[in-house]
């Protein structure tokens, strides 16, 4: 496919870490507006060209910032088919039902969401809440795609390389996505597995979890890369039960995802892992960070879903025993090293 690069029309709502890292990488090519709902927040990122959510890096002259919602969406939906616009959706998952609701009969040429986890309550994926929302909008739903891979948002805005998944069941949405996204030090990859870039997305967390635990009591690098191989083995088993394709696991949102998640000293729910293990309160490490960790619903939701599907979660299982069960961390290793032996893979 010929990549277009001519700059195309980009509107990011949510202006945490992520949603700033990626405005700030596409910044250079395109032109781009960052919209955050909290205006004070916004007044100070503009008056300091930093966001406070993702300090040391400084926002590029040509990245415009607001709180204005119509001038966001104006910004895409007046752009003509040549800036090939695209809106990005750059929220947690929990923000991602209400933010779709304010688009609902707006004339949004697309949605492109950035979130990975499961719907509280509902146990959906983010594909399913857009369906949900917007896409029953008379004979013409607005095309989604899920933008996801191993990435941290720190990494990003320095610059550094970065490879990207994105899946639609719109081919033409792919392309329009690859064609902005991919270029400098940003590769992206297409594919039409939506559920598999999303449970790999979000299952992930949960892992990066059971790994800092087990970082943090000392059980070693084999235990890591057992917990991490296992772990891709649990997501895949929940991945295909929902009817994802299981070659996508091998890639960038399954085991690229996976790995960074569970190894990287970035990686917020790795870090929860880590306090648990030291026996801290999940409010306590939770107030300490300071951002979303989205395995912290996430498993309770994966728990769920697991059990509804008959889908075996032992790792899943373990990690929500520790955040809501009262579980002590030593005991949800010794939990996972009491099981039975079994076939590898199965």
């Amino acid at each position: 496919m010929q990549h277009d690069k001519h700059p195309s029309k980009i509107t990011i709502l949510g202006a945490g870490a992520w949603g700033t890292a990626v405005a700030i990488a596409l910044a250079a090519r395109h032109d781009v507006l960052l919209w955050g709902r909290n205006p004070q927040q916004m007044r100070d990122t503009e008056a300091a060209r930093e966001n406070a959510y993702l300090p040391g890096h400084p926002l590029p002259a040509s990245l415009r910032v607001g709180s204005d919602f119509e001038a966001a969406l104006a910004h895409v939906i007046d752009a003509r088919p040549d800036e090939a616009p695209l809106l990005i959706a750059a929220c947690p998952v929990a923000g991602l039902r209400p933010l779709l609701e304010q688009l609902r009969g707006r004339a949004v040429p697309n949605v492109v969401w950035l979130c990975k986890g499961f719907e509280a309550g509902t146990g959906l994926l983010p594909h399913q809440v857009m369906a949900e929302v917007l896409g029953a909008q008379g004979e013409h739903p607005v095309p989604g795609a899920a933008l996801s891979g191993p990435s941290f948002a720190q990494e990003v805005a320095r610059g550094l390389p970065c490879a990207l998944s994105v899946a639609s069941e719109s081919a033409e949405l792919r392309e329009r996505v690859v064609a902005a996204v991919h270029g400098g030090n940003l590769r992206v990859y297409a594919c039409d597995d939506l559920v598999g870039v999303e449970v790999g997305g979000a299952v992930k967390n949960v892992m990066a979890i059971a790994t800092g635990t087990a970082d943090g009591l000392g059980m070693g690098l084999n235990a890591r890369a057992a917990l991490i191989t296992r772990g891709l083995a649990e997501i895949t088993r929940l991945g295909v039960a929902l009817g994802a394709q299981p070659g996508t696991f091998m890639g960038l949102t399954g085991m690229g995802d996976l790995i960074l998640t569970c190894t990287g000293d970035l990686s917020r729910n790795r870090r929860v892992g880590l306090a648990l293990a030291q026996g801290k309160a999940l409010d306590t490490i939770v107030a300490e960070l300071g951002h979303v960790a989205e395995g912290v619903p996430c498993a309770k939701s994966v728990r769920e879903l697991a059990h509804r599907m008959g889908v075996e979660m032992p790792i899943t299982e373990a990690v929500a025993g520790v955040l809501f069960d009262g579980v002590a961390a030593t005991e949800m290793a010794a939990r996972l090293l009491a099981r039975d032996p079994r076939v590898e893979l199965a």
